[in-house]
């Protein structure tokens, strides 16, 4: 058993149709309730909720702190590799895109810990291309040692592996694992993975499950929004989400909402998310669910991320670096794609005390579960 048994239960035209149709009064019902479900959060998402935004926003503050309190979680993304055998339209990583490629050695990667631990961050998440071969298992034995020694978190960004691999991965520090389906849509998914492992759709979706099913403390989910129209693409995040947690109750989640960057080799979006629309997005997933980790990266502007951040989010990331040797070297022409929030680490915590939050250079440690 695993997602795809629900998936295909899941039929993407009629939910389009049922997002499309819902009324004012379904919106109304929806604000009305103490716990939403899933068709409650076809109404939240639909054009019909979008003149009820202000109230969507204060319950979705209202829960947040309920859950969370006044804190932020912040987060560095640390780039390991830019090799990638994947040709994905949307990537400046793609495999078809001519860019200098590095893959960071073990010393190069402590100079972008120091650089990293300089900041104040304790929380990294390692981000690499898609290349089983160059960057796969072994250079993840070889790295991940060092990297755990000076973090307390550990998370990763990488190709799906194996559900054995992911438990040698947690012997060797790892505590969380991000990996989003891009689209849930499979013929617009398959125009977008044009060569390498990750063309394999269902081998993709069913990752969660081998990261439950292994250990992993927390499972990172989301899709990207352009690639898809952005309403039912994000309700398939819900219903996956909703699933991951009646099955692997344990783990923890968090959902992430990527808007299409500029990149290498760029690729326009075929729905465009206005800002308003995304933080209805936001604030109907935390009514969806109030325990589940938002995230919100430097791909949205500071401005943005300023007026957001008390409305739902629970961690962020700062001063994002999107190639290898970011930190250290600083290498702009190898990016993934460009980030837009481009303040200090320092900058961005200054903000979040500003706003009387609290901001956390950690996520959850082993030593406190008892």
């Amino acid at each position: 058993m695993s997602f795809i048994n629900t998936f295909t239960q899941l039929n993407w035209d009629d939910i389009s149709l049922s997002i499309n149709a819902k009324t004012a009064k379904d919106v109304e019902r929806a604000l009305s309730k103490t716990r939403c479900d899933l068709e409650d959060f076809k109404s939240l998402i639909s054009p019909a909720a979008e003149p009820y935004l202000e109230q969507m926003a204060q319950r979705s503050l209202s829960l947040t702190r309920q859950r969370f309190g006044n804190t932020i979680g912040l987060y560095i993304p640390l780039y390991l590799s830019n090799l990638c055998a994947n040709a994905c339209t949307y990537c400046g990583f793609s495999m078809e895109n001519r860019i200098k490629r590095r893959t960071l050695n073990i010393d190069e990667v402590s100079n972008e810990i120091t650089a990293i631990k300089s900041m104040g961050f304790d929380s990294v998440l390692l981000v690499t291309g898609e290349h089983e071969t160059k960057v796969g298992m072994n250079y993840f034995r070889e790295v991940l040692p060092t990297i755990k020694d000076q973090f307390s978190y550990l998370a990763m960004e990488v190709q799906p592996l194996d559900q054995g691999d992911y438990q040698e991965l947690k012997t060797l520090g790892l505590d969380a694992v991000m990996v989003y389906q891009e689209t849930y849509h499979p013929s617009t998914y398959a125009q977008h993975h044009l060569r390498g492992n990750k063309m394999d759709f269902n081998y993709r979706l069913e990752t969660p499950d081998r990261l439950a099913k292994a250990g992993i403390d927390k499972v990172g989910i989301g899709a990207l929004i352009g690639l898809e129209d952005w309403r039912t693409d994000c309700f398939y995040v819900a219903a996956h989400l909703e699933y991951l947690e009646r099955t692997y109750w344990q783990t923890r989640y968090s959902i992430s909402f990527p808007r299409l960057r500029p990149c290498e080799g760029g690729l326009q979006p075929k729905s465009i998310m206005s800002d308003r629309q995304l933080v209805q997005l936001i604030c109907a997933y935390r009514m969806l669910n109030p325990e589940v980790e938002l995230s919100l990266s430097t791909r949205e502007s500071a401005a943005f991320r300023d007026n957001v951040l008390p409305l739902g989010i629970t961690t962020m990331s700062a001063a994002s670096k999107t190639q290898p040797g970011g930190y250290a070297l600083d290498e702009a022409e190898l990016e993934q794609f460009e980030i837009s929030d481009e303040r200090s680490a320092g900058a961005v915590a200054e903000m979040i005390a500003s706003k009387g939050f609290e901001p956390v250079w950690k996520d959850w440690h082993r030593g406190y579960s008892g």
